[in-house]
């Protein structure tokens, strides 16, 4: 007869799943040893559960299919907490394993004892503790369809002995995902289009609810002469093949997505999140589109709030749009190139002897990289060179946490994202600090054979924070870091690395570490004091930075303010 474990594996792998993501630990010795005695499903060995529950979200978010991790009891599960928060915060569908203590010694204040589902709760769709075989494999089949049909977290906690009892019902069910199209009703379409048709400038904002929905939002946008504004979620799937992209706004924009919202007396909100309310236009109409309808004016005021499908919704619309002047779209256009035009001048080689500047490093990687490569990018820095520098392709990816806006995921989500696609170049643009904190996930890369191509943005701070504080007027502290060579690091862990200190040398670099046969590494010292300006400087941050430099210059960090001038002074000037 089998055990739940093995009805488990046996669910599993008629679904499809060919991988689980974890590290192994004795409350899963049920698990593990069906996993083995299957043998049709790979144990993804990762050095720290964070990268397993990072590497499931990235394997998850590229394919689109449910993804497993699994932890071992108390200390182990605990630490997918963090990625399983960027999943489910991400809305992609990953099932977690969290083993737990033996049935019998539950609530004694055993060895390792703690209470999963209470602390599992907030970052999932679903969350169920396992107290008797016979709940199985129904609440199985419960917390997948609820991971697959929410776009979600679903965790089983699962004692250990339950998970090596026997089952009475040794079924395996498949769990297919529903694809129904919603669309709002006639009357509410009526209304959006006359709302759409008095309106003289209309600019679509498209987040990552374009997903699936390209054609039909260009061609939306063609019938409204709207320019098309992109949140950061959005850029991957409607950024490429865009005659109307004018970029993204928000804190990590330009200067072009910001005037094209703002010039507009009507925003139409296409499946977005955008959190930032300073950015939204003060007095335009306002239409939002997006498949939960909880979501609807969530961020800012609406006129009109409608709940379907982008893709569906935009198709049942065009018909009811009058063609417009297109003098608003041609306006926002004309600023964008010449808005672009800017950031492309400073993505240039550094005079000898100053640290390279990130936007070059970007731009090379963008030119260099494959036309279907998986990007990744770590919270901060690295994701406004990735924003701005990285042109997406129908094919290529943007990965991050950006929901979540978790430090060190760029290794561990690349770590996924290789597994899910082995013949694809994966890109993971890594923070000094954010690879630090997982150092140890490199050697995940060379245990498992994957070719990731980790690129380190080592400016020996945690730059993004540093600017935090500059702009609210704080002298910098507790930000600097004192690395080592990270080329060298990779190298003793047989991972082929170059470090590059000069900008003549870069070119040459990111072309051997791109093209290896294996996973790569390349340290590229970078310039400390380069400002991602945003696209509207507020009277805050302008008397934030004031307060900084006076700060700056009473603390004898005189010096600071100088090396902040020299980097910056082709954008300021």
């Amino acid at each position: 007869m089998a055990n739940v474990a093995e009805n488990i594996v046996k669910t599993l792998h008629a679904n499809g799943i060919d991988r689980v993501y974890g590290l192994p630990g004795d409350s899963l010795n049920g698990f593990t040893d069906a996993l083995r005695k299957d043998g049709t499903i790979r144990w993804v060995h990762v050095r720290h559960e964070e990268s397993a529950a990072f590497a499931a979200a990235a394997d998850a978010a590229t394919t689109g299919r449910l993804a497993v991790v699994a932890g071992s009891c108390g200390p182990g599960n605990l630490h997918l907490i963090n990625g399983l928060y960027d999943a489910n915060r991400s809305r992609v569908p990953v099932l977690a394993i969290a083993a737990h203590i033996p049935t019998n010694e539950i609530g004694t204040g055993y060895f390792q004892e703690t209470h999963p589902q209470e602390l599992f709760r907030e970052c999932s769709v679903y969350v169920e503790y396992v107290a008797d075989p016979r709940q199985m494999p129904r609440l199985l089949e419960i917390a997948m369809r609820a991971a697959i049909e929410k776009r979600g977290v679903a965790v089983l906690v699962i004692p250990g002995d339950v998970a090596l009892a026997d089952i009475a019902d040794d079924r395996a069910v498949v769990i297919e995902r529903t694809r129904p199209v919603v669309v709002p009703s006639g009357a509410e379409l009526e209304r959006a289009a006359t709302l759409l048709n008095e309106a003289k400038r209309v600019t679509i904002l498209a987040g990552a609810g374009v997903e699936g929905a390209h054609d039909e939002v260009i061609a939306l946008a063609d019938r409204l002469g709207a320019p098309i504004v992109h949140a950061l979620r959005g850029k991957e799937f409607i950024e490429y093949d865009n005659p109307f992209d004018v970029g993204m706004t928000g804190l990590l924009g330009f200067a072009s997505g910001y005037r094209a919202m703002e010039s507009a007396d009507a925003l139409l909100v296409l499946g977005s999140d955008f959190p930032y309310e300073q950015f939204y236009p003060d007095g335009a109409t306002t239409i939002q589109v997006d498949i939960r309808g909880e979501q609807l004016g969530k961020r800012h005021p609406l006129d009109l709030g409608l709940v379907g499908d982008v893709g569906a919704t935009a198709e049942a619309l065009l018909p009811r749009l009058a063609e417009k002047d297109r003098g608003h779209l041609d306006d926002a256009t004309a600023h964008y190139r010449k808005t672009r035009a800017k950031l492309d001048d400073l993505a240039v080689p550094t005079k000898a002897g100053r640290p390279i500047h990130p936007q070059y490093l970007a731009r090379l990687l963008n030119e260099q990289a494959a036309d279907d490569a998986i990007f990744t990018a770590d919270v901060g820095s690295p994701t406004v060179w990735a924003a701005r520098y990285l042109r997406m392709t129908e094919r290529r990816r943007l990965i991050g946490s950006f929901t979540h806006g978790s430090m060190a995921n760029a290794l561990m989500h690349g770590i996924g994202a290789q597994v899910a696609h082995p013949d694809r170049q994966v890109v993971a643009l890594a923070g000094d600090g954010g690879l630090a904190m997982m150092l140890g996930e490199l050697l995940t890369l060379t245990q498992n054979r994957l070719p990731v191509k980790t690129i380190v943005v080592n400016n020996s701070s945690l730059n993004f924070v540093e600017l935090e504080m500059k702009a609210a007027g704080f002298v910098t502290y507790g930000t600097g870091l004192d690395n080592p060579s990270f080329a060298a690091i990779a190298e003793a862990m047989g991972i082929f690395a170059r470090r590059v200190e000069r900008s003549e040398d870069l070119p040459d670099a990111v072309r051997d570490v791109l093209a290896h046969d294996g996973p790569a590494l390349l340290d590229v010292v970078t310039e400390r004091q380069e400002l991602s300006m945003p696209p509207a400087i507020e009277a805050a941050q302008v008397k934030g930075f004031a307060l900084y430099a006076i700060r700056t210059v009473m603390s004898g960090r005189g010096d600071e303010l100088l090396d902040l001038a020299r980097a910056n002074w082709r954008q300021l000037f």
